[in-house]
């Protein structure tokens, strides 16, 4: 087995900065761009962070602490940030998920025992989950989404890298 809860923590623990440093002061043409029809651009990809931060992966831990796996958790909804309209600034979300992350880590360091990571919840999709793979999927997610961004930037430059374009996989070929 590959995971550790320091492991994960020392992922999810970076994940704050790295946004921050690859994001503010960026021009709003690399913030507002995606990859295309029914893709979220990067400020909508930190508002799902956001959202997960409040909603998701810690209340989804707290389900398996009380509740085991005697009935599913709540459904997710990963379109939720999509409805909410608020005139909330780039620096000022990035400040709101790193205080939000920050506290959600104090949490996840309390589940420092071999025995609470083999728990068990009920995904409503996927059946039974175990806390640890709760938690990898939290760090993967976070990658996941790191590259979106990272992908959403890169893109506005598909046509100007010319013949380079073949040795860039992150603009296609």
């Amino acid at each position: 087995m590959n995971f550790t809860l320091e492991d994960a923590i020392s992922l999810l623990e970076r994940t704050p900065r790295v946004l921050d440093e690859m994001l503010r002061g960026l021009p709003e043409r690399f913030l507002f761009s995606n990859e295309g029809e029914g893709t979220w651009n990067t400020v909508e990809v930190v508002d799902h962070l956001i959202e997960c931060e409040k909603v998701n992966f810690i209340p989804r831990i707290r389900f398996i602490l009380e509740e085991g796996d005697s009935k599913p958790f709540p459904v997710f909804d990963r379109f939720a940030h999509l409805k909410e309209e608020e005139a909330v600034t780039l620096p000022e979300k990035l400040q709101n998920f790193k205080q939000l992350r920050e506290e959600n880590l104090v949490i996840l360091q309390s589940l420092a025992k071999p025995e609470v990571l083999e728990l068990e919840g009920t995904h409503p999709a996927f059946g039974k989950v175990k806390m640890r793979e709760l938690i990898a999927t939290w760090a993967v997610h976070d990658l996941t989404h790191i590259n979106q961004i990272t992908r959403n930037i890169a893109k506005r430059y598909t046509e100007e890298v010319g013949p380079w374009k073949e040795y860039l996989g992150i603009v296609g070929r």
